[in-house]
């Protein structure tokens, strides 16, 4: 709380309103998912808060938030306008200068705005300087949480056979998730095979997995809040000379792209040395998206490894590195690990499921 405060009055900020959202989470422990009745944390500059609560959700709200100050009530009949009012009201910042993160809804801004006088501003940045460096219990929670995953690709290494269906695969994630012990994915598994492999956000499911294919693996689960996030690509039988030369490229520029985390090193340093690789190769228009994102509470968060981000890299800062060539109506390529910021300024990769080429059995 005092950090935020600080980083208000940095901005030049009178508070902040966070609706249901990791931020939230990060702030208060309070793990909920926004709906049509308005709730959340309005914090100002000098550390005071009062939570916003419909009575539906007040004993969930006490529960995480303990003894804050002032409870802004609202029941179903009467709206949540008139107590979010008077919560300003006992702040003192009526007619201030007021952010609201990604977690409030923009029909309820505009409610607000109607009933009583403040200055709006955009918000969804204003913690990501706090959420962005990890403290040592933060990372070490994060290194199980890539355990776990990279336990799960070994499964799912064992468990793939020719005759499968995408959709039957990926319904065994979470499955196999809850074995490796997390019971709550980051984000919906993404399994694309042959062709489908060419759109890195493939959200189909109905593919047969065939001989010789090629499957992309992208899956995470949560651990103690916080995501795991890694793609692996898996071959059927024997790849093709194609296959091989597009893998082993991918494989040199994601390496490269971690190898590029030392003192002083930007995201947008990251980028280039990985995506370099894949342009030498003669494959850079196969590879249209930024190399990686930050990971913690949320599975894309600052800080982002894409061209223009020419902030240094701090220790605790945690996020992917994801290389990846798709070719359209063939298959595609993506490799991935989590890398950790270390106190030195290089990296540590957080994941250790080998990225050499992996084969699963074509037969039982």
């Amino acid at each position: 709380m005092e950090m935020l405060a600080k980083e208000l009055r940095d901005n030049g900020l009178d508070a902040i309103y966070l609706g249901p959202s990791t931020d939230l989470e990060y702030i208060s422990g309070l793990d909920t998912h926004p709906d049509e009745r308005v709730r959340g944390l309005m914090v100002s500059n000098d550390g005071r808060c009062f939570a916003m609560t419909p009575l539906l959700y007040k004993e969930e709200m006490v529960k995480a938030f303990g003894d804050v100050p002032f409870y802004a009530e609202w029941n179903d009949h009467e709206g949540f306008t008139g107590a979010f009012k008077r919560g300003c009201e006992h702040l003192g910042i009526v007619g201030g200068k007021i952010a609201f993160n990604d977690g409030v809804r923009a029909v309820d801004m505009l409610a607000i705005r109607d009933e009583m006088d403040m200055q709006m501003f955009g918000g969804g940045k204003i913690l990501d300087p706090l959420r962005s460096r990890k403290d040592a219990e933060e990372l070490e929670i994060m290194r199980e949480a890539s355990c776990i995953v990279d336990a799960v690709v070994y499964k799912l290494k064992d468990f793939i056979r020719p005759g499968m269906t995408e959709r039957q695969i990926a319904k065994k994630i979470p499955e196999f998730f809850e074995e490796a012990g997390s019971n709550e994915m980051s984000f919906g598994p993404i399994v694309a095979s042959g062709p489908n492999g060419s759109m890195p956000h493939y959200g189909g499911d109905q593919r047969v997995i065939e001989e010789n294919d090629v499957i992309i693996l992208d899956l995470g689960g949560r651990h103690k809040g916080y995501c795991s996030d890694t793609t692996r690509t898996l071959f059927v039988g024997t790849p093709t000379e194609e296959q091989r030369k597009v893998y082993e490229i991918v494989r040199q520029a994601q390496e490269a792209g971690e190898a590029a985390v030392k003192p002083g090193a930007t995201g947008q340093d990251v980028d280039r040395a990985a995506r370099q690789v894949i342009i030498e190769a003669g494959y850079g228009e196969f590879f249209f998206n930024r190399v990686g994102h930050g990971i913690g509470l949320a599975v894309h968060e600052s800080p982002y490894m894409i061209e223009g981000n020419d902030t240094p890299l701090e220790p605790g800062n945690v996020f992917s590195v994801e290389p990846g060539i798709y070719l359209p109506g063939k298959f595609g390529v993506r490799i991935e690990n989590i890398v950790a910021v270390r106190e030195d300024g290089t990296g540590e990769a957080l994941n250790h499921f080998p990225r050499e080429l992996t084969t699963v059995r074509s037969t039982d």
